[in-house]
């Protein structure tokens, strides 16, 4: 009887690339892999890439290269490379790493088990790369990180032309899902205890131009609004151009949306706006912020931010910390401008000296500090109703405090009493006591409120199980944006 070959999936990227790894993993379960050992060797290495930054083939090879020496000493073993680079670079990953086995692109990730079986059958690199997409991923086998929370796409692609971004050239024109069949795998969700889900897409609130219906995303947010079960929505990660008063107006009207914005600003400066081709204005997203408050007046608003695009002056970098002052963001993403290959950013002139970027970027992060502290501040002596979370709080060992999320999404240690026990996907009230830059910390426990999430994660966990998806952010629960992430936005 033959021993199951395992696998390993890493993942570099935006939050779309950590749930095509979800898929990926399923998919390879269902052909009879099984998730690697932790500290062993895998049969098969699978890298899921990302195209945004301008070193991420450094990365890839740099990874790849540390591989090749292991994967001579070992009969067998198989190396797959897919996602945006591969979808960028197509046939010279191999020529570059002639040990890869197997390169597939974003638009057919279905295919990965078929290649590797025929590279091992005729022993030969298979290179297949699509120019659109397939199989809509949602319709795949998934292996899910998380018993708790989970991602649930409703769009791919993008129709926008950020000159910045290599996205849509990677990852096509937006492809809607219909509504019903998004609600169904949310509903199948919630029958298997997952209670807080995050809706993704590239622009997820440009949902319904594929099929024209304007108000769609604001419809899908009330339709989550009616499922049993169901406590918490989000979804990430919206454009200004496209964010209308429906959807504020059903994210306040409906009880489980979550008072949490995370909506890219990129730059202040009504120049460099419509250099990268952003199609609002510092207006524009200032009224959008002002009308979300009024309507939510607790809800917490991140963005990200890039600094030193070709072309900006002193003038235009003031004009963002003039957006970030009155926006009053609660946490920010913010970035170095780096050319992206293979986008219109890259050819231009004036490219900011290296020095002014990171002088600038430098401040910007201060004031983002300044302020996300001062707006944490407010909160203490506060009552907040977390979601337990695994792995989100990296000190929590040596604190002996377990971490959760609020309403808002602001990342809160807590330490429960030593007579009650809470699990991930629990709920606990908490009085914030003391308040810093980037998380809360709550010494005074009010309660605990045991959940079928928690029970899930419990089941899930009875039997050690090991973990096959290394992922660039935490992968449990309902991660940050990734730094390479907002550029996708």
């Amino acid at each position: 009887m033959s021993t199951a070959r395992t696998y390993e999936v890493r993942t570099y990227g935006c939050q779309m690339n950590v749930h095509d790894s979800e898929r990926l993993s399923g998919l390879l379960e269902d052909a009879g892999y099984l998730a690697v050992p932790e500290g062993e060797q895998a049969d098969v290495v699978v890298f899921n890439t990302c195209a945004v930054r301008e070193n991420a083939d450094n990365k890839l090879y740099g990874n790849l290269g540390h591989l090749a020496p292991i994967k001579a000493a070992t009969p067998g073993m198989q190396i797959a490379v897919g996602g945006c680079l591969a979808q960028k670079d197509r046939s010279t990953i191999t020529q570059k790493a002639p040990w890869v086995d197997v390169v597939f692109g974003t638009h057919n990730i279905g295919s990965l088990p078929a290649l590797l079986e025929r590279a091992r059958v005729q022993e030969e690199a298979q290179v297949e790369i699509l120019e659109s997409l397939e199989v809509f991923p949602s319709t795949l086998p998934t292996r899910r990180e998380s018993a708790y929370a989970a991602w649930v796409s409703v769009s791919v692609g993008c129709n926008n032309t950020c000159t910045f971004c290599i996205v849509p050239s990677l990852r096509g024109k937006e492809k809607d899902r219909r509504p019903g069949e998004i609600l169904a795998e949310i509903e199948a969700l919630v029958a298997e205890g997952v209670s807080e889900i995050t809706l993704l897409g590239q622009n997820v609130n440009s949902y319904g131009v594929e099929f024209g219906d304007r108000q769609a995303f604001s419809k899908l947010l009330r339709s989550c609004g009616s499922i049993p079960g169901l406590e918490r929505v989000r979804f990430t990660s919206p454009h200004p151009a496209e964010f209308t008063d429906d959807v504020i107006e059903a994210m306040a009207e409906t009880p489980n949306v979550m008072p949490q914005l995370h909506m890219p600003l990129q730059s202040g400066s009504d120049k460099v706006l419509r250099e990268m081709r952003r199609s609002y204005r510092q207006k524009k997203y200032l009224g959008i912020i002002e009308r979300v408050r009024a309507a939510m007046p607790d809800a917490a608003i991140t963005t990200d931010i890039i600094v030193g695009f070709p072309g900006e002056t002193e003038e235009d970098f003031a004009e963002t910390l003039h957006v970030v002052r009155e926006a009053r963001f609660s946490g920010a993403f913010t970035f170095q401008y780096s050319k992206r290959p293979g986008t219109p950013a890259a050819v231009l002139e004036d490219q900011v000296p290296p020095e002014v970027v990171k002088d600038r970027y430098e401040r910007l992060a201060a004031l983002v500090n300044e302020i996300a502290w001062e707006e944490n501040k407010r909160l203490v002596g506060r009552r907040v109703e977390l979601m337990v979370a695994e792995g989100e709080g990296r000190k929590d060992a040596a604190t002996h405090r377990l971490s959760g999320r609020g309403p808002d999404n602001r990342l809160v240690h807590f330490a429960p009493p030593a007579d009650v026990s809470v699990r991930p996907g629990d709920m606990v009230t908490v009085e914030i006591t003391y308040a810093a830059p980037h998380h809360l910390v709550a010494d005074t426990f009010v309660s605990a409120r045991r959940t079928r999430s928690g029970d899930a994660w419990e089941a899930r966990t009875s039997a050690p199980t090991p973990a096959g998806v290394t992922l660039g952010m935490p992968t449990v629960g309902v991660p940050a944006p990734l730094p390479d992430a907002p550029a996708c936005r």
